[in-house]
């Protein structure tokens, strides 16, 4: 990690922001501290918001494709910075180089979609009952909107809801997770830097960044000031905000657990099922929301399919993440390994069989790193515990007998509906997974993983996930209030379902 005050600076930290505070950056790849940043004053959240609320009074009469071009200048500071930004979030979350850079990417892919997003902010015409009047529906701009994310992606997910809001006509504010502050400062710089460009129309208070831990988040998600909070997280965590939020009738964007399952059946193509495998339960050490949890595997194809997934688990590169060739890089830190082992431990009291992995590695090279081997466990059933999510490389295959009905019957079994996936050439099979006695998930795939989710879809899942949905299709209406306005460009005054009052 040799030059990383240098890439800071290329990104524009200071290090006076970076250094001296009372909120320690920890690297995963070796424990080290890379960082000591400057908490916000918990009593100085509301002054954020209130200027979030100036802001947006100017914002929002700046016309729709004039705000697309400050997102299509973020879209050139973050092509410009993508490698730097990449390589913060792959010391600082431990994700190996190539999907570090693959956020980047995401983040620049949202700003393309925002910004042809800022000249289609349709509303719609409704045909009339009375005659002489016109039925008309608008989606005016919101207001300030808070943006709350995870470790696991820092930059992609502040981009998939500051793009839209923006474009839309709201100011944000950014809360990164404690554990990647790093990586929120370096986006939310390239953000600032397009702001510059842009000029007098952005004004004073359009983008924010809060940063700190679990106070100034409630600061935020509790301000009457705030109509839309989004955020992203575990589920109790969604829990609590929601409620907080829902208190105030506030609106809210939730993307929580996900427990995602993976179906083969026996018309599979074993070779793709494999590397979909190995992709969606390894990739990011298994910290995805969307990270393959539960492999549902038809007993015919069962061995066949283990055998070989079983050999490319033993042969993924665990290592330092910014290194090449390292596949699979470390935990977040001790409470995820801890976590895990938990996890295993009780699958194992519940009747399953690991079939490898599981433990911790590199500990002689790396001993302030949490670095393990990826885990395979053989259930008799689906148990108790693996209705719950493991933010990890833990991955529970059962086995069914029967048609597929039965394996999405144990795919839809969990509190959880983010992602799903089948494996099958049978368009019986397919067709009967993605209907409506299907898989009951937000996201439901064919012949591909669970995740790497294209940001021209909605994103989102059902069930204790949240049930909303950021990125493309029609998310951008969440940041808009929607109004009907009626018309009436005749001389009469009909009114309504035929009433006659008075006249």
């Amino acid at each position: 990690m040799t030059g990383l005050a240098d890439v800071f600076g290329r990104v524009g930290l200071r290090p006076v922001e970076y250094t001296g505070g009372t909120l320690p950056a920890i690297s995963p790849i070796d424990g080290t501290e890379i960082g000591r940043l400057h908490e916000t004053p918990v009593e100085s959240v509301q002054t954020v918001v209130e200027r979030a609320r100036q802001a947006f009074i100017k914002w929002r009469e700046v016309p729709a494709p004039r705000r697309g071009e400050l997102v299509r200048l973020w879209g050139e500071e973050l092509r410009a910075a993508k490698v730097d930004i990449g390589y913060i979030i792959s010391v600082e979350v431990g994700k190996i180089i190539e999907e570090g850079l693959g956020e980047v990417q995401e983040a620049i892919d949202m700003a393309d979609l925002a910004v042809g997003q800022s000249r289609q902010l349709f509303g719609r015409t409704i045909a009339s009952e009375r005659p002489g009047h016109r039925i008309m529906e608008q989606y005016h701009p919101l207001g300030p909107v808070v943006i709350i994310t995870a470790f696991n992606f820092p930059v992609a997910v502040f981009a998939w809801n500051a793009a839209l809001a923006l474009v839309c006509g709201d100011p944000v504010i950014f809360k990164p997770s404690d554990k990647a502050t790093l990586s929120g400062l370096a986006v939310f710089r390239s953000l600032e830097r397009a702001m510059a460009r842009f000029g007098a129309d952005a004004p004073e208070g359009l983008a924010q960044i809060v940063i700190g831990r679990r106070d100034q988040g409630v600061a935020l998600v509790e301000s009457h000031d705030v109509p839309l909070v989004s955020a992203t997280g575990s589920t109790a965590m969604g829990r609590d905000i929601g409620t907080r939020v829902a208190a105030r009738f506030g609106k809210r964007i939730l993307e929580l657990g996900g427990n995602n399952a993976m179906i083969v059946t026996p018309e599979a193509d074993l070779d793709m099922a494999q590397r979909a495998i190995l992709f969606g339960a390894v990739g990011t050490a298994g910290q995805r929301c969307t990270s393959l949890r539960r492999l549902i595997v038809h007993r015919s194809v069962k061995d066949q399919l283990l055998e070989s997934v079983t050999a490319a688990y033993k042969s993924i590169k665990i290592g330092n993440p910014i290194l090449p060739g390292t596949l699979m890089g470390p935990l977040i830190d001790e409470n995820a390994f801890n976590m895990l082992d938990r996890a295993i431990a009780r699958a194992t009291g519940e009747g399953g069989t690991v079939l490898t992995g599981g433990d911790r590695v590199l500990t002689d090279h790396l001993p302030g790193g949490f670095y393990v081997s990826p885990c395979i466990i053989d259930m008799p059933r689906q148990t108790s515990g693996m209705r719950e999510e493991t933010f990890a490389p833990l991955l529970y295959v059962l086995t069914y007998d029967g048609p597929v009905d039965e394996a999405i019957e144990l795919q839809n079994d969990v509190p959880q509906g983010l992602s799903s996936c089948i494996f099958s050439r049978n368009m019986l099979e397919v067709e009967r997974f993605v209907s409506v006695s299907g898989s009951d998930c937000g996201m439901a795939n064919v012949n591909i993983g669970p995740n790497g989710a294209e940001i021209g879809g909605a994103f989102g899942g059902e069930k204790e996930t949240g049930g909303d949905r950021e990125s493309g299709s029609d998310a951008w209406k969440q940041y808009m209030r929607r109004t009907t306005n009626t018309i009436n460009f005749s001389t009469a005054l009909p009114l309504a379902q035929g009433i006659n009052f008075g006249s």
